[in-house]
C-alpha cells in the first residue's frame, strides 16, 4: 500500500492497531533489560563512540510525510550501519539487514532541544523489505505481536515518504519519551522539530 497525503492517515490509522489477538504484553524484566542496554545512549557522544551515525541531517515530523501536524514528529534517527547491513546511499539508502533486537537497537533516536543538545527518545529498528521477505518471511516482522509499519517512497508526490531509503519496515519504541499515541506509534505528539539547526549536529 502506498502512503499519499490521502491515504497516509488511514494507513497509518490501520497500521498502528496491533494484531487482534496475538499480541502479548511485553514482560517487566525485558522491558527493563531494554532499558538496561540503551539507557547509556542518553548521552549522544556514547551513541556516536559506539557507532551509531546520522547518514541524513534530517529531523523527520508528520507533515514530512504528508500527514497532519498534529501527530507531532519522529526527531533525528542515527543509525547503526553494520547492523542496518547497509550497501549503499545513492541515490537513496539501502541495505540487506533484518535485526530486530531491541537490546541492541540499529536506530536511537534524538529529539533537538532548544540548547542544541540532543535528547535519547525512542530506539528503532528497521529492516529492508526486500531481505526480509527473501528469507522467506511472508508478513512484516513484529514485536510482541506489534506490526512493523512498512514505508516506501511514492514517487507520484513530492513528499518523500520513506525519509531518504529504499522500502522498508520499521518499528518505533517510544522507551524514553512517553507516546500518548502509544509506545509503537510511528510518531509522538510530544516531539518536535521545531528549532531544529541542521549545523548543530556537525
Amino acid at each position: 500500500m502506498r502512503l499519499t497525503p490521502f491515504t497516509g492517515v488511514l494507513a497509518l490509522t490501520v497500521l498502528a492497531a496491533p494484531l487482534a489477538g496475538q499480541v502479548a504484553p511485553i514482560p517487566d524484566a525485558e522491558l527493563a533489560a531494554i532499558r538496561a542496554a540503551t539507557e547509556k545512549y542518553m548521552d549522544i557522544d556514547r551513541a556516536i563512540a559506539d557507532g551509531y551515525v546520522l547518514p541524513m541531517k534530517m529531523c523527520i515530523s508528520a507533515p514530512d510525510e504528508g500527514l497532519p501536524a498534529q501527530l507531532g514528529g519522529m526527531g533525528l534517527h542515527y543509525v547503526r550501519p553494520d547492523l542496518l547491513g547497509i550497501t549503499g546511499e545513492e541515490p537513496r539508502v539501502a541495505g540487506d539487514g533484518t535485526h530486530t533486537d531491541f537490546l541492541t537497537p540499529a536506530v536511537l533516536i534524538y529529539q533537538p532541544m532548544p540548547d542544541g543538545s540532543q535528547k535519547l527518545v525512542a530506539i528503532e529498528n528497521l529492516v529492508w523489505a526486500g531481505a526480509w521477505h527473501a528469507a522467506g518471511n511472508d508478513g512484516p516482522p513484529d514485536f510482541h505481536g506489534f506490526q512493523y509499519y512498512y514505508m516506501h517512497d511514492n514517487p507520484e508526490t513530492e513528499i518523500d515518504e520513506a525519509h531518504g531509503f529504499e522500502p522498508h519496515y520499521e518499528l518505533h519504541f517510544w522507551l524514553y519519551e512517553d507516546n500518548p499515541a502509544g509506545m509503537f506509534a510511528p510518531f509522538n505528539p510530544r516531539v518536535s522539530c521545531d528549532g531544529y539547526d541542521v549545523a548543530s549536529t556537525g
